[in-house]
């Protein structure tokens, strides 16, 4: 049974989500702002956490970025904010998800299992440690290196990676990179995936032309 923080000031809400998240067969904790989430993550392992951005004592995206220095816990956003640019900041924290509301429960438990069923996925077993050069490439251990240094990458960086490795040397656009790792019609932009390699990019230091943009495409991993 998949264990599920939900955090958000609002009581309603928590208990909404908890019925929805219950009838699905999760099992749910509660907690009503981030300073309490945080807390509870150091406690207790969570399989995925849902999570209000406006919340008193910390806010959101502060506790994401505290849960991420302890746990690699799949994290979805809630939101009354629709800008471009509260999305496009959560990715860049690592959240797999961001879901504005006012919302229907039906999806958000949609939107679970797909962020559920992308990690379940990501965690079965390799059998190789990929090496190109000096960049090495391990998916069973979701480690990267460049010339012997490991490289921190955001989980959503990591699966950006991952993908492109495992379809080297194939054209991949930029809707299909959003389908298959955001895993349903994304509602965001080409710079959702611009920004995330761009940070790739940097990330891999002088092996960051492995990633080949190709124009009016989309990219490709070719080393």
């Amino acid at each position: 049974m998949a264990r599920i923080l939900v955090v958000d000031d609002e009581q309603k809400i928590r208990e909404v989500i908890r019925e929805y998240s219950e009838f699905n067969g999760f099992e749910v904790t509660e907690a009503a702002d981030g300073m309490t989430a945080v807390g509870l993550c150091k406690l207790n392992d969570y399989d995925l956490i849902i999570m209000d951005i406006m919340m008193p004592k910390l806010d959101g995206f502060t506790a994401c970025k505290e849960i991420k220095k302890l746990k690699d816990i799949p994290i979805i956003m809630l939101s009354a904010r629709s800008e471009e640019y509260d999305k496009l900041f959560g990715f860049e924290l690592g959240i797999d998800d961001y879901v504005v509301k006012p919302f229907s429960p039906k999806e958000l438990m949609a939107r679970v299992n797909a962020v559920l069923a992308r990690r379940q996925g990501s965690s079965q077993p390799q059998s190789q440690v990929l090496d190109f050069g000096g960049l090495s490439i391990n998916i069973a251990a979701r480690t990267v290196t460049v010339d012997g240094e490991k490289v921190d990458l955001t989980p959503k960086e990591y699966d950006l990676l991952f993908y492109l490795v495992e379809n080297r040397n194939i054209a991949l656009s930029r809707d299909k990179l959003l389908s298959d790792i955001w895993g349903y019609d994304f509602f965001g932009d080409d710079r959702t995936i611009d920004t995330h390699i761009k940070n790739l990019r940097n990330n891999l230091g002088k092996y960051r032309d492995y990633i080949v943009t190709l124009r009016g495409v989309g990219y490709k991993f070719e080393a």
